[in-house]
């Protein structure tokens, strides 16, 4: 792990289509934005901004959201979502993050990620 800056930022965007959608992923019945579909796009914003750091063999794996979903997104809507680091304990990394779409702010919440080696955390998820 190289040294973890605080103020790191990132934002990945991506346009709502049918695999997206509440009525297609099982969390509710209307054709909007899934709030796990979401969340899913706030943690790739996490996790691609805290890639930098990482040495060959880590990666890091999501272990807490708490977020609000704050407005409905219709198909074919362009979303974007950003994280931003604010904290590091050890190989714990918190993040502030955001998802927007052109009308504004969608959602908002903290994320926290751990940075672990990726075979010996594979290893120890096969042996349960």
């Amino acid at each position: 792990m190289k040294n973890i800056l605080v103020g790191t930022s990132n934002t990945v965007d991506a346009i709502v289509n049918e695999n997206m959608l509440a009525k297609s992923v099982g969390s509710g019945d209307l054709e909007v934005f899934a709030t796990p579909m979401m969340i899913a796009l706030m943690e790739n914003a996490a996790a691609t901004a805290l890639s930098q750091f990482l040495e060959d063999g880590e990666t890091s794996v999501g272990t807490m959201v708490n977020i609000s979903h704050l407005s409905a997104t219709v198909k074919g809507r362009n979303v974007s979502a950003s994280a931003t680091i604010t904290a590091i304990d050890g190989k714990r990394v918190d993040f502030d993050i955001t998802a927007s779409d052109e009308a504004g702010i969608i959602g908002k919440g903290t994320h926290s990620r751990f940075i672990v080696d990726s075979d010996r955390f594979m290893e120890k998820a096969q042996s349960k």
